[in-house]
């Protein structure tokens, strides 16, 4: 009887214990003997699209479709009565629906990773203020655009946390140390739904700004996008990272 207890406590202590380590189904794991192995983490990378696009509450990852930025304020003008747009809980989608183009890991750490979007739509809440040609142009209501072929760069630097890092269960972790994101968009168009009770004439005036010199806002928006986008992807890989160890991403 008691060699039977022991037998049925061990068995269950370690089916318990391979039910730890089984893998994360958003998680596509590498060989660390892998000849190609900066190609099977272009595959990992690939693999977890359909996750991100639906959210992966155990790592506190939302979804990110729509992928949510907070505001973002541009100034397209200078001056007292400079021409500014200010657009708030913005909603962007096709930000999972990305292809890897390029992916350089060096041996220090630094990263590159290029992907190419066809299509982001977004949707904002939009308020204008200042002069716009030549006459007031303060205003609101909804804000669409397409950005089309879109290449986004992210360049960076990845650190493992050693031994005294590591985690409870003596685990290391990835770390992603600092991120840069840049972007390139190919095709631009964008138009505002005014609000109701909201100028017709200071609304036509500002879609025509919008359908003439897209590319221009947009260029006037990019600084600020580039800081809220590298801060929101690094907090998703970071999270990511702090529930995954590296034993979980890349087996002997």
């Amino acid at each position: 009887m008691t060699s039977f207890l022991i037998t049925t406590l061990a068995l269950t202590w370690c089916a318990l214990g391979a039910a730890a380590e089984t893998l994360p189904s958003y998680l596509h794991q590498c060989s660390r003997r892998d000849p190609k192995l900066q190609a099977c983490y272009v595959e990992a990378i690939m693999h977890i699209r359909p996750w991100l696009a639906q959210g992966i509450p155990e790592v506190d990852v939302p979804s990110t479709e729509p992928f949510r930025l907070a505001e973002l304020s541009l100034s397209l003008t200078e001056g007292r009565g400079g021409y500014r747009i200010s657009l708030k809980d913005i909603d962007v989608t096709g930000v999972s629906n990305f292809t890897v183009r390029d992916l350089t890991v060096g041996e220090a750490g630094a990263f590159s990773l290029d992907v190419d979007i066809p299509l982001l739509s977004l949707v904002a809440d939009y308020s204008s203020s200042g002069v716009l040609i030549m006459i007031p142009a303060s205003g609101r209501g909804t804000l669409h655009g397409e950005l089309g072929r879109v290449r986004t760069q992210l360049r960076g630097a990845l650190s493992v946390r050693g031994a005294d890092r590591a985690d409870r269960a003596g685990r290391q972790h990835v770390h992603v140390d600092r991120l840069l994101v840049d972007l390139k968009v190919g095709d631009v168009s964008m138009r505002i739904d005014r609000a109701p009770g909201e100028n017709f004439i200071i609304a036509q005036a500002t879609n025509m700004l919008l359908r003439t010199s897209g590319h221009l806002v947009l260029d006037a928006m990019m600084p600020e996008l580039r800081l809220k986008l590298a801060d929101v992807f690094l907090g998703i890989a970071n999270n990511i990272f702090a529930k995954v160890s590296v034993d979980q991403l890349l087996r002997d």
